[in-house]
């Protein structure tokens, strides 16, 4: 019992004309949630969950991701600066293990997405309380709309 994980390219094929993806940046302590419109073209940031245990964590994503019938996810997975899996991305692949086997995932590189997310909301001199509040969910989107623009170049070749 567990997600099943495929690339983009693979996925691409898979999803129905309008469904919606959702896009996810596990962190430790938050789980930041996105969402695309219908069409698969613009992530919007959508929730923060504070994490607990996994059950319940996974409980709400998936209450979630079933009230937009979401069939896919797309989780950014934290590599190293070299290309390597660390500690975080081990625990990233473990999570995704243990979601159910009816939901699809696809990984992304999510190498910096925190960082161009908290620079952005620096540069629209954004309290350090809001950036807080925001930059998990901001994250998310800037993870599934990097899918988003890969999905769309895939459908143009």
């Amino acid at each position: 019992m567990a997600a099943e994980v495929l690339g983009l390219e693979e996925l691409a094929p898979r999803l129905s004309r309008f469904q919606r993806l959702m896009g996810l940046d596990l962190g430790t302590k938050t789980i930041g949630l996105a969402l695309s419109d219908v069409e698969r073209r613009l992530a919007s940031p959508l929730d923060t969950i504070r994490r607990t245990r996994f059950s319940v964590d996974a409980a709400v994503l998936l209450k979630q991701a079933a009230a937009f019938q979401v069939p896919a996810l797309v989780v950014g997975l934290p590599l190293n600066m070299d290309g390597s899996e660390g500690p975080r991305a081990q625990a990233t692949r473990a999570f995704v293990r243990n979601l159910p086997d009816d939901i699809l995932v696809s990984y992304w590189d999510e190498r910096l997405s925190t960082a161009a997310v908290t620079r952005e909301l620096i540069a629209q001199d954004a309290s350090r309380k809001k950036r807080a509040e925001v930059v998990d969910r901001m994250a998310a989107a800037y993870i599934l709309q990097g899918a988003l623009d890969r999905l769309a170049r895939l459908a143009t070749k």
